[in-house]
């Protein structure tokens, strides 16, 4: 959490007993408005919209001097709440292709009995902001904004013209997905040479100096399986032991018993040469051998097993 809002430049202190926390200037004020806005406006599928929460951030940039040909709402019919927005900030060179930044405005759904907070209040606690979509992804969506509002304050011209997609239905399978919806019926709003979007992090050590910054090589997907069990059955009046529900339970712990087998792409063997340098320097001789271990031999149970135990990430 802290991670993805340093990039905000918003500084925290954590220690107890710390002195009292300096005003934030104005233009931190002004970041913090937007991104507590952004953070408490309801996106969930069931209960919120994206569509308001575009709105509210198309306020803001037009209050910033973007003009409505450069600002673009969008909804796909019969989806009212699921809409977004798309900014242009023009360039110098038109002839270049633009960059692109994304971001999702939806959220997953909170129950507010499962929160020790409400989940749409936005709270600060010793360092750290409290709320459903605190990071994924209203943090980075609020970032783009107050980036583009300070472009167009400070006349800075990029070379190339910068556009920003703010979209829906990331979070929720089968909802719309508005950056698809973009690239199927709006592909000139968002054409460009290349996007920055979620996915991988930074990291900082206790002292909260900067150790990498991840660059995602790759994406994971999920996998649905249906268990089906039948057997000869009979009168529950006479119970054997012999019966459907008792082999799928033994089906599930053979599969909770399975470790699937470590394998390497070219990208995370490429991360973890660079991380073994990295753990070294910071004295974690083990971490680093272990890592440099399995990177030869992806079959090294042992050292797979003491980097997992220190980071499941």
């Amino acid at each position: 959490m802290n991670q993805a809002l340093a990039v905000a430049a918003v500084t925290l202190l954590v220690t107890a007993g710390a002195p009292a926390r300096p005003q934030p200037s104005s233009a931190e004020q002004r970041f913090r408005e937007l991104y507590r806005e952004l953070v408490e406006t309801n996106t969930t599928l069931s209960a919120g919209s994206c569509t308001l929460a575009a709105e509210r951030l198309a306020a803001r940039l037009k209050a910033a001097g973007y003009s409505d040909d450069e600002l673009h709402l969008f909804t796909a019919p019969g989806h009212p709440k699921e809409g977004g927005l798309v900014a242009v900030y023009p360039g110098r060179d038109a002839k270049l292709k633009a960059i692109l930044l994304l971001a999702h405005l939806d959220v997953v759904e909170a129950k507010r009995e499962d929160w020790t907070r409400d989940p749409f209040t936005l709270v600060e606690e010793n360092g750290n902001f409290y709320a459903r979509g605190a990071v994924d992804d209203k943090a980075e969506g609020a970032i783009w904004v107050d980036t583009l509002v300070r472009f167009r304050e400070e006349g800075y011209r990029p070379l190339r013209t910068v556009k920003l997609a703010l979209t829906c239905g990331e979070e929720t399978s089968g909802a719309l997905n508005g950056a698809q919806w973009l690239t199927q019926n709006r592909r000139d709003l968002i054409d460009a040479a290349f996007a920055v979007n979620e996915g991988a992090r930074g990291e900082l050590d206790p002292a909260g100096n900067r150790v990498a910054l991840e660059v995602q090589a790759g994406e994971k997907t999920s996998q649905n399986y249906r268990l089906e069990v039948t057997n000869s059955g009979g009168h529950s009046s006479l119970p054997v032991k012999d019966n459907a529900i008792y082999r799928l339970a033994g089906a599930l712990k053979k599969i909770e018993a399975y470790t699937f087998p470590p394998q390497f792409t070219d990208a995370n063997r490429a991360y973890f040469t660079g991380m073994a340098k990295i753990q070294a320097a910071q004295g974690e001789a083990a971490i680093a051998s272990a890592m440099q271990a399995f990177v030869r031999d992806p079959a090294a149970a042992q050292a797979i097993a003491l980097v997992s135990a220190k980071d499941p990430g």
